[in-house]
């Protein structure tokens, strides 16, 4: 088994390859890392392999005796990109894979930026059956396409593929700069830009959180994942015969609700929170189907999010690091 990793050195490729070496179940497989910004160390189960999927060259060449796929690189909100390298990659290496003697199942992991996550009203259950509803962006745009290319190449061409649809993927701290009203803050909203200067500045000082609002009042509920559970999910999926062509949601069991979030705080850290209006609408990503097909569960719950992420200490080794906002 010879798996190639595009995007290895993000956050997912890089929990990825070293939950899978540790695996037992993979203990004969090997990574090759497709690498392009920056580089992992190579080892005796680990290649690398430089250059970006956005040539055609360099997908063929990555391609060459793989069996599995797990394809993670993407663009955020670069429009001068996010068509060379997230829809032309993918078209890329799926024109290898479906050409290649040795290839055997293509992985996808999408966003829920393809079903709009919180921009759009949902009348029930984000599942599978949802229909494609971007946000105004490249970035969605690009998600919606990769689901529709992953799942029309398997029509024409028969290739055993699967997509697993994440929603916002955190890991160590990064939960904790989910809601800070600073500079530091990680991803989206803006805290510090929806209130006055002088308050985002007591609130940055005091700790303070976000208790962000729906559309109709109500405290927000939005999906997210941590890492090991969506790896956990990929690894479920390797070589799963009940993967097949299918799309999966792969999100915690219940979406953040950020009432809940700044009641958890105030009771286990003494932090105060404050309301922000918006016109987001709440959401709720069904993930029964991974359950039941891939015999798959998530082990981070609302509390052990909220928990992991305050209580992680970074090391001078390890410093935070966003190569991208969201």
């Amino acid at each position: 088994m010879l798996i190639l990793v595009t995007g290895a050195t993000g956050k997912v490729g890089r929990r990825f390859i070293a939950g899978l070496l540790d695996d037992p179940r993979f203990s004969k497989a090997r990574i090759r890392a497709l690498c392009h910004n920056r580089l992992l160390p190579e080892t005796g189960r680990v290649e690398v392999t430089k250059g970006s999927i956005a040539d055609p060259h360099v997908a063929a060449a990555a391609m060459k005796d793989v069996t599995h796929v797990v394809h993670l690189a993407t663009c955020k909100e670069t429009p001068a990109a996010v068509m060379d390298v997230t829809v032309k990659g993918l078209f890329w290496l799926l024109e290898a894979f479906r050409t290649s003697a040795t290839a055997q199942q293509f992985i996808l992991i999408g966003g829920d930026a393809g079903i709009g996550h919180f921009y759009y009203r949902h009348e029930g259950p984000i599942t599978e059956d949802t229909p494609h509803c971007a946000y105004p962006g490249s970035y969605a745009l690009s998600k919606v396409l990769e689901e529709v290319m992953l799942d029309q190449f398997a029509i024409q061409y028969g290739i055993n593929n699967c997509c697993l649809r994440a929603p916002w993927i955190m890991e160590k701290d990064d939960f904790k700069y989910t809601l800070s009203f600073g500079d530091d803050v990680f991803g989206g909203p803006d805290w510090k830009a929806l209130v006055p200067q002088g308050d985002a500045r007591r609130y940055v000082q005091a700790g303070t959180v976000p208790l962000l609002r729906d559309a109709d009042g109500r405290p927000l509920k939005r999906n997210f994942v941590h890492v090991d559970d969506l790896v956990s999910a990929i690894l479920a999926a390797i070589d799963n015969p009940r993967a097949k062509r299918q799309l999966f949601n792969i999100c915690m069991d219940r979406p953040v609700d950020y009432g809940e979030v700044a009641a958890y705080l105030a009771h286990t850290r003494n932090l105060e929170a404050v309301d922000i209006p918006s016109q987001y609408h709440s959401n709720w990503m069904d993930n029964s189907k991974a359950k039941y097909l891939l015999d798959w569960q998530p082990s981070y719950d609302l509390e052990r999010l909220i928990d992991s992420a305050w209580q992680y200490e970074r090391s001078q080794d390890d410093p935070r690091i966003v190569w991208y906002p969201g």
